[in-house]
């Protein structure tokens, strides 16, 4: 019987330690198994996740952000202590006390997943904060007992390689958050619109509520639940002893107040340039380190030429609108329950951010009754904007419409369809302070000012009457104003250029036939001075790569952007030099290393301490493509344009403003680019499919009032000087104006020629330069002596011209 049981025992024991084998074994083979593809967590130490890219205005303000993931990376120094307080009463009590596993924690945390699994609910963590940098950076987000095993296993691994401090950073910065923000400097910003250390303590608790499920405590969906949750957080706050009771009361008690929507930045108006810088960006640096780089990138933008800009070029486009009529309802509504939503939805928010979506209620002549569709307020239409709607197509009950409050009342609005540019940059180097590439980027992010290829009319011919002043022309040479036609024209026909008011007045000087814009005048010098010179100095200036060496082309039948153009018209300011215009200004990495610099001149001494010596002089920027006496010569010529010629509505601006319209054949484009010492704009207005703008549509009649509302403001910042006068010009008065000539050139015979007192039309020569100043400034025909020896022609249309191909 002995015998028998201790051959049991010896079984029992050798099955015993088979099993433990057995068990050993699987141990082995499971551990090998599950650590097989377990990351190093060591990598951790030099971890960067992907950060945005933000982009400043020159004076600092954040006007957008490029990214794939909206993350303001900050260092644990930068995170305030109430916003640590409150993720760590929300998240892991004992966050500073345990080695990466909180065992009471996880404790109960498995006391509940055994329901859990057996109602088929999804387990639940019960994650240290270790655990969740563990998951959210090492492991994927699927939830099993492999992957809650390796999370524990790497969160010791994380205590015993990273600082808490540090292990806390990855979080605070890594966790999602909702409305597009990863980590808690891009929620602060993106659900309250500000800094970490500008958040208050129930703030910093609605923050901290949001990681077990952001869209579950969504502000605007589920405001009751999110502002539930905050008051739980701020309660677990007080009771780890991080607010007093009072303070947790007082926190509990302020309202749950967040943004409408998360946004890239606060400014609004530089959608554009935003957007263009991105692009420039792109193409320097590659995609991938603009959205997920972290770079600081300051920018040339000026926020307050910016907001002028926007608002100058959208006020020019509504009045142009304006002028040709009420197109009719945007939309039209029932009046059935729900009516406003459903308004709502069929239209993107106006650009304009006052104005409203309304419906007509009643039409009583032009007695028109309306109903904002967001508030429910009613009025009525300004009876102006009713008859002015009514005079086109009538408007009737149910239209969809916007409107702008005013005075007790509501003016009627409409989207216009036609649209343009405009840009504004600094002569002398090239920075561009504003552009606006449309009347809205959301209804199209196409950006006119860089993109859009078009004839720029009239606005080109400085760049023949620079070609001539580079050659042995100066502003008072004699050039003939009468017909000229040349073979080549449309369907066999001869080309004969013609003036805009069909008439010509004989010999004239290069400074007046630039004044008032004088088509056949400048064809003569064109064709005297070359059209090959006349496309090398536009191309060498910036106009444009693919302009031919085509009559046409000098009275600005070639193509160019208003970015191009623009700029080109720097050289005219800066004394002759192309600067190729810029937004980009510095770009520095996530660590404050500078990688980009627009400036790049090297300063030759600046890094010596002063001990009273010069001070460093820095080389001029860009290459000097004209002689600077030609840059003056026609930056002081289109001087009269304002004063005297084309453009004399902007003559209100006062002196030292000048520029030149451009408008194209059948009015399908109209421009003004315009400058004073210190800023060059161009203004572009035109549809995006060409068709022409109507009758009378000119440079003058868009353009320039768009520059005179952006001047208004410009000059404020940057008033007006005299434009620098070369060291080595001769000065001379002729036709009472101050001419500069290069030296010799002022003793020609033919520019002392006095004004020609010839007939050349019905008028004689005196009468026929009133008459141009006169149309030039907008003014009626003229009752001053000198009567006409014919009776007095018919009123023409302003002094602008056409130009094209015929």
């Amino acid at each position: 019987m002995v015998k028998i049981a201790e051959r049991w025992f010896v079984m029992a024991g050798v099955a015993l330690l088979g099993a433990i084998a057995l068990a050993g074994l699987v141990v082995t083979v499971y551990a090998a198994w599950l650590f097989h593809d377990l990351p190093d967590a060591s990598e951790l130490a030099d971890y960067r996740p992907a950060t945005a890219t933000r982009v400043y205005a020159g004076d600092g303000t954040l006007i957008g952000e490029f990214s794939d993931e909206r993350r303001i990376y900050v260092s644990y120094e930068q995170i305030p202590e109430p916003v640590v307080e409150a993720f760590l009463a929300a998240e892991d009590r004992n966050f500073f006390s345990h080695g990466g596993v909180d065992v009471s924690g996880l404790g109960r945390a498995m006391f509940k997943n055994v329901f859990n699994a057996v109602s088929g609910r999804r387990l639940e963590g019960g994650s240290t904060i270790t655990q969740q940098v563990a998951k959210n950076v090492l492991l994927t987000n699927e939830s099993s007992i492999n992957r809650k095993v390796k999370e524990a296993i790497l969160a010791n691994r994380l205590e015993a390689t990273l600082s808490k401090q540090q292990i806390l950073e990855l979080y605070l910065n890594e966790i999602f958050l909702g409305y597009r923000s990863y980590g808690v400097a891009a929620a602060a910003y993106n659900y309250f619109g500000k800094s970490l250390d500008q958040l208050t303590p129930d703030e910093a608790a609605f923050l901290a509520a949001l990681p077990k499920g952001p869209n579950n405590y969504h502000p605007k969906r589920h405001p009751a639940a999110a502002k539930g949750r905050r008051d739980w957080v701020l309660g677990e706050m007080a009771q780890n002893g991080f607010l007093t009771e009072e303070q947790m009361q007082q926190a509990r008690a302020r309202p749950l107040v967040t943004q409408d929507a998360p946004r890239r930045a606060q400014y609004a108006d530089a959608d554009f340039f935003v957007e263009e810088a991105r692009r420039q960006a792109i193409a320097r640096f590659g995609r991938e380190e603009v959205n997920r780089g972290g770079y600081y990138m300051r920018t040339t933008l000026d926020p307050e030429l910016q907001s002028a800009a926007r608002d100058a070029l959208m006020k020019g486009l509504e009045n142009y609108d304006r002028r040709h009529g009420w197109r009719g309802a945007w939309g039209t509504t029932d009046f059935a329950e729900g009516w406003q939503a459903k308004a709502l939805d069929q239209t993107r928010p106006p650009e304009r951010r006052a104005w409203q979506a309304a419906a007509i209620e009643s039409v009583a002549g032009n007695n028109v009754r309306i109903r904002t569709a967001r508030d429910g307020n009613t009025g009525s239409l300004i009876a102006e904007d009713a008859a002015w709607a009514n005079a086109n197509r009538p408007l009737k009950r149910g239209d969809l419409i916007f409107v702008e409050a005013r005075g007790g009342q509501f003016a009627l609005k409409q989207v216009p369809a036609v649209n343009g540019a405009m840009v504004a940059i600094e002569p002398q180097s090239g920075r561009v302070l504003a552009m606006v590439g449309g009347y809205s980027h959301s209804l199209s992010s196409f950006n006119r000012a860089t993109q859009a290829e078009r004839q720029p009319g009239s606005a080109f011919k400085p760049f023949v009457y620079a070609t001539a002043l580079e050659g042995d022309y100066t502003p008072a040479s004699i050039v003939l104003d009468a017909p000229i036609s040349f073979a080549g024209g449309p369907n066999g026909t001869r080309w004969s250029p013609e003036n805009y008011s069909r008439e010509y007045y004989g010999p004239q000087t290069l400074r007046r036939g630039l004044e008032l814009s004088r088509n056949v005048m400048t064809v003569r010098l064109a064709q005297a001075v070359g059209m090959k010179n006349v496309v090398d100095l536009s191309k060498r200036m910036g106009v444009s790569d693919t302009l031919q060496p085509n009559l046409s082309v000098s009275l600005g039948a070639g193509e160019t952007t208003p970015y191009r153009l623009t700029a080109a018209y720097a050289a005219f300011v800066n004394g002759g030099r192309r600067v190729d215009p810029y937004l980009i200004e510095m770009v520095q990495d996530r660590d404050g290393e500078t990688i980009f610099r627009a400036d790049d001149r090297a300063c030759r001494g600046c890094d010596r301490a002063f001990s009273g010596q010069e001070s460093p002089k820095l080389e001029q920027r860009g290459e000097q493509v004209i002689d600077p006496i030609t840059a003056y010569q026609i930056s002081s010529m289109l001087e009269g344009v304002v004063q005297r010629g084309t453009a004399a509505s902007a003559r209100g601006l006062g002196r030292w403003v000048g520029g030149k319209t451009g408008t194209t054949n059948e009015y399908r484009s109209a421009w003004f680019v315009g400058f004073s010492s210190d800023i060059v704009v161009g203004v572009f207005i035109g549809f995006d499919d060409n068709r022409p703008l109507g009758s009378g549509e000119t440079g003058a009649t868009g353009p320039v009032p768009v520059f005179n509302d952006f001047m208004q403001v410009a000059l404020r910042k940057r008033p007006a000087r005299p434009f620098v006068r070369p060291k080595n010009a001769v000065f001379r008065t002729v036709n009472g104006i101050e001419e500069a000539f290069r030296p010799g050139t002022e003793r020609r015979r033919e520019e002392q020629a006095p004004r020609p007192q010839v007939p050349t039309g019905p008028q004689n020569y005196n009468d026929i330069l009133r008459r141009e100043e006169e149309e030039a400034a907008g003014l009626p025909p003229s009752t001053a002596p000198t009567p006409p020896t014919t009776p007095p022609p018919a009123k023409k249309e302003p002094a602008e011209d056409l130009s094209g191909l015929y």
